[in-house]
């Protein structure tokens, strides 16, 4: 593939914009080795991650079918050229990988690679990765690389800048696992204090069913009945915090499933009817996905345990390329003037945060006795 100037730096352009797009990190990995090998004309390209056992935490190829993957086997070690260029530190352009002292063989279903050119990916000293590409699609120089020094420096040029995108992606899990730390936090302690004081008066009323039992029959029963609505109430608060704790199955299954599984335990662990409809939504960017399944849960706990709701609404659709998300309830609402002092109780300050992290945008519409609707809207990607 020969780019001229203008398309070119327009290749490149694109390839760096696609590598800042995403946010988690197994997208990015793909992002980059897609775009590499797209940008170079290569058949294969791969990035390996290192754990910090002699292989690979995260190995990921582009060029190779789901079926050939499979039968290739187990990801790679850290041996030969990829471990000189984890170790070392320096690029590797071959005109022949087969024939390099270092090279060590492959499994019987691995393609057969030939030229190849490998960078390592750095941020500072640390060494994130190794980078390569093989088999360049161009008439090969007698006894010389497909690869040329050109490709060497545009490769370079996108080790760096993945470098950067990694780096972003890891600061960004991480600081998505102390939310998500934060959130767990959050709810022990108000499962801790719902459910601590609805044994408390379990134990008690229970106390006075017994001592009531021989004098007086009537009340003893009145105070049992009052004993098994608290134990109900208990459960459906243990139930409604499983419900959040549990992680969501969002890579398996999906926005759509998972929140109508979500929501169909939590129609059955509380009063109030909770009802959900999914309209013609595709897949979205998985941070797109969980921002908006972390907004539902949000959302659905302050019409749940805060608002008096009878009845919750959560609508999904599809709005162009992105989605549209909304949770409607006839509670007791909230006067909109007043959400700079009530945003931080009701987690409108973090579905704020998460919107805006994904791209989106968050709407509240409220009324004091006329209920509540929150919208997060998605462009999509």
């Amino acid at each position: 593939m020969n780019h001229g100037p203008r398309s070119g730096l327009t290749a490149v352009s694109s390839a760096l914009l696609a590598m800042s797009r995403h946010l988690e990190v197994r997208d990015v990995l793909k992002t980059i080795v897609a775009s590499a090998r797209e940008l170079l004309d290569a058949q294969y390209a791969a990035l390996g991650v290192p754990d910090d056992h002699g292989g690979f935490a995260q190995f990921v190829v582009d060029g190779v079918s789901d079926e050939q993957w499979k039968a290739i086997g187990p990801l790679p070690r850290q041996h030969g050229i990829l471990a000189a260029m984890l170790q070392e530190a320096t690029p590797e352009r071959l005109g022949d990988v087969r024939k390099d002292p270092r090279f060590g063989g492959w499994p019987s279903a691995h393609p057969e690679l030939v030229d190849f050119l490998g960078l390592p990916i750095r941020d500072g000293d640390e060494v994130l990765g190794a980078l390569f590409l093989a088999n360049k699609n161009c008439a090969k120089p007698a006894g010389g690389c497909g690869f040329t020094q050109d490709d060497e420096e545009l490769l370079g040029i996108l080790a760096q800048h993945a470098a950067i995108a990694l780096t972003n992606a890891r600061l960004y899990e991480r600081s998505r696992e102390l939310t998500i730390a934060e959130e767990r936090s959050r709810l022990a302690h108000e499962l801790h204090d719902a459910v601590s004081q609805k044994l408390f008066s379990l134990r008690l009323t229970a106390q006075a069913a017994t001592a009531l039992v021989d004098r007086d029959p009537a009340r003893a029963k009145d105070e049992l009945h009052q004993v098994a609505t608290l134990a109900a109430e208990a459960a459906d608060e243990l139930r409604a915090a499983v419900v959040e704790l549990r992680p969501a199955a969002l890579e398996e299954d999906g926005l759509v499933a998972t929140l109508r599984t979500q929501i169909q335990v939590l129609d059955r662990a509380h009063g109030a009817r909770v009802t959900f409809t999914g309209r013609g939504v595709k897949a979205l960017p998985a941070a797109q996905e969980e921002a908006m399944l972390r907004v539902a849960q949000e959302a659905l706990h302050n019409a749940l345990r805060h608002s008096g709701a009878d009845h919750v609404e959560v609508t999904l659709h599809r709005r162009g390329a992105g989605a549209v998300l909304r949770i409607t309830d006839d509670g007791s609402g909230f006067d909109p003037h007043t959400v700079r002092r009530a945003g931080r109780h009701l987690g409108l300050v973090s579905m704020r945060d998460r919107a805006g992290g994904a791209g989106g945008r968050l709407t509240v519409r409220s009324t004091p006795g006329e209920g509540t609707t929150i919208e997060m809207e998605v462009p999509g990607g």
